[in-house]
């Protein structure tokens, strides 16, 4: 009995002092996550304003700035191109970052020594890529418009034009941001056993068949875990399109974060703002959910 007390105690106290060690962390992390995150909150149920500091305790509207963006024109047009760019990031980095992983996943010394520079986009940092596909975007300066006009095929400019000015966005990021895929891609192929191929390949299965049913089973949980950071990132897409566009023409390439960095810190409507950011916390949130439950329920039927 008094063996059993004993061991409950020392128990007890090792939990208590991994407890009292991660609380220091525990305190600071809730500082700078929490605290933000509940201050964003509180700020959206206000119409704080710099013109009118006191409006930033006026709880008498909590959710006008919620009833003004839903009836707010360009708000929703944010939301529109935000699908749009966030869709077809997404699709172009998966497809091409599962392209080149299958390429590089070849036993070719030549391919392993390439390696590491398609890893260049990512690493560079996001303000140097829109520097980057800016000069590529800019007919003066362009050596992509200098080749295509010496061919007889003169391009106008890509991001002056409302119509092409989100896909030249799309380009740019599908290009920062595909290495991601096709690094976590090649871990997962590389992980894949040998037996199963040899065996199906044995069995007569030609290489789409050894793909569609022994290498894409192994490899989807990866493309859905990469697809869900891609999808969250593409949300966060400020850099390009503030050195690219600047959320031009008019209002084609003004996704929801950049409207609301606009409400907030161009008109210092930061109530409208922080909503808008609320909103936007809520439907990542809500997306996340939504991939998830779609993976398990492609899984359950395989």
């Amino acid at each position: 009995m008094a063996a059993s007390t004993g061991s409950a105690g020392r128990a007890w106290n090792r939990s208590h002092a991994f407890a009292l060690g991660l609380a220091p962390a525990l305190v600071v992390l809730a500082a700078i996550t929490l605290g933000p995150a509940i201050y964003l909150v509180v700020t959206s149920l206000t119409p704080l304003n710099l013109v009118d500091p006191k409006s930033a305790l006026d709880f008498s509207h909590p959710l006008g700035n919620y009833r003004d963006a839903l009836t707010d024109s360009r708000f929703l047009n944010s939301v529109w191109v935000q699908a749009k760019l966030s869709v077809a990031t997404v699709v172009l980095q998966l497809a091409a970052g599962l392209a080149v992983a299958l390429l590089l996943n070849a036993h070719s010394r030549v391919l392993e020594a390439i390696r590491t520079a398609f890893l260049i986009p990512m690493v560079l940092p996001p303000i140097v890529v829109a520097v980057i596909w800016k000069v590529i975007y800019t007919p003066d300066v362009s050596p992509l418009h200098r080749a295509l006009a010496a061919i007889g095929l003169p391009l106008g400019s890509l991001i002056t034009n409302a119509g092409t000015a989100i896909w030249a966005i799309v380009v740019a990021e599908t290009w920062e941001w595909f290495p991601f895929t096709m690094l976590m891609t090649l871990a997962a192929l590389q992980m894949i056993p040998n037996d199963p191929l040899e065996a199906a390949a044995i069995d007569g299965a030609n290489r789409w068949q050894l793909f569609r049913y022994i290498v894409l089973p192994y490899v989807r949980p990866t493309l859905v875990v990469c697809g869900l950071f891609r999808l969250i990132d593409s949300i966060k897409a400020f850099p390009l399109i503030y050195v690219l566009t600047n959320g031009g023409p008019g209002t084609a390439t003004e996704v929801t974060n950049y409207y609301g960095f606009v409400q907030a810190f161009n008109f210092s409507y930061w109530g409208y703002g922080s909503a808008i950011a609320t909103m936007m916390v809520a439907g990542v949130f809500l997306l996340s959910l939504l991939v998830g439950r779609l993976d398990r329920g492609v899984g359950n039927r395989d």
